[in-house]
Parts: structure tokens; C-alpha cells; sequence
């Protein structure tokens, strides 16, 4: 069996927490253009649509293909306004400068995010500077939970689907992982719906576990 020496990671719900930042906008953008979201049902909508791109995001919930564009930037723009509410998950800064200092190890990230998005969190965090590649959804035409996004970034770091664990904390990113042939690590200690991905190669309860593979 294959050592496991290429450690891919999503973003959100992952590194860093951003639901409170994106989901409750979400839903005052939805409802300032007529979309309604029942009050009993926020939450779970939320949840839902947590973790993949926002024109994904926009699109199962149903709002018209000529509206989605405008949406999304209204919707990013007033997100951005409340990214105080961030906040980086405990131990991820320690355990990714863990995981760069073994000989031999690549680390990457494949995210939901836009190129401008990710170039905007790495100017927030120095730990950034320890990943060797990042995948965008600029950058593949397909989006989780399709493979493509994965499988560029294990191209781009030299590395084989069975050399590799893909961490994050959504079904679909498991989904992406399966099918990609990688390993897959579930953020149980991010996620926002833990049971979706409690089937996962590596259960972290905290990042700190990402060590023990």
C-alpha cells in the first residue's frame, strides 16, 4: 500500500469557518429579489448550499439562469461585507506546518472558490505560503462533486490519485475524492452537516488527526 504524501484541501468549512459569512447573505439576496425561503427552512437551506460555488449554489435552488450573475456578485459583495465573522479552525495554522515539514510531503488546495476569491484568503493567512498548488473553480470547467478540480491539482503537485487524501467537510467533496480515486479525510470538527461525511477514509474529529495518517 501507498504512503499517503499529498495532502489537497478544500477551504471552507475546512481551514477556515465561513458560513456565517456567506449563507445568512445568501439568503437576504434570494429574498430581496423575490426568491422566498421560509423561516422554517432557512437553516437547512443554508446548510445545503454550503460548500460549493456560488453559481452552483444559486442554481439548485432554482433561481433563473439570466438573474444568477447579478445575484452571485450581489450576494459576494454584501458576504464581504460581514468577513469579520471568519474565523480560522482551531490548530489548522500548526498542523499544515506539520504536515510541509515531512520530507517527501505536497500539499494543495482544490476549492469551490474563485481565483479572485482564494487570491483575496491568501493575502489573509500566512499559512497559504505552504501550499505548493491551488485549483479554483476558475480554473476547471467542471466543479466538485466532479473529480476535475482534484484531479488538476494532483497533476499540477506530481503526484498519483493513490498517493493522495482530499480533506474537506461536504458530501460532495467526498463524492469529488471517490471519484477521483484518493483518499478522503471528513472535517467532522467544520462541517456543517458531520453526518453527511461520517463514512470517510479518516474521520477528523480535529484537524490534529490529519497527523495520525
Amino acid at each position: 500500500m501507498l504512503q499517503i504524501n499529498t495532502f489537497i484541501f478544500d477551504i471552507d468549512g475546512t481551514l477556515i469557518d465561513t458560513f456565517d459569512m456567506y449563507m445568512p447573505a445568501m439568503i437576504e439576496t434570494l429574498r430581496k429579489h423575490g426568491y422566498h425561503v421560509a423561516p422554517q427552512d432557512e437553516t437547512a437551506t443554508m446548510k445545503r448550499l454550503f460548500g460549493i460555488t456560488g453559481a452552483d449554489a444559486l442554481k439548485l435552488f432554482g433561481v433563473r439562469p439570466d438573474e444568477i450573475i447579478a445575484l452571485q456578485q450581489e450576494w459576494f459583495h454584501l458576504s464581504y461585507q460581514r468577513e469579520n465573522r471568519v474565523k480560522v479552525l482551531d490548530h489548522i495554522p500548526e498542523v499544515l506546518a506539520d504536515l510541509a515539514a515531512v520530507k517527501g510531503n505536497r500539499l494543495g488546495v482544490a476549492t469551490s472558490k474563485l481565483r479572485s476569491e482564494y487570491d483575496h484568503f491568501a493575502n489573509q493567512y500566512a499559512f497559504t505560503n505552504l501550499f505548493d498548488v491551488a485549483i479554483t473553480s476558475s480554473d476547471t470547467r467542471k466543479h466538485k462533486p466532479d473529480p476535475e478540480p482534484i484531479l488538476a491539482a494532483v497533476e499540477r503537485l506530481g503526484a498519483r490519485p493513490d498517493q493522495a487524501v482530499y480533506v474537506g467537510d461536504t458530501i460532495n467533496d467526498l463524492r469529488a475524492a471517490q471519484a477521483a480515486g484518493t483518499k478522503f479525510a471528513g472535517a467532522l470538527y467544520g462541517s456543517a452537516n458531520p453526518n453527511e461525511i461520517k463514512d470517510a477514509d479518516y474521520p477528523l474529529v480535529t484537524p490534529m488527526d490529519l497527523l495520525k495518517i
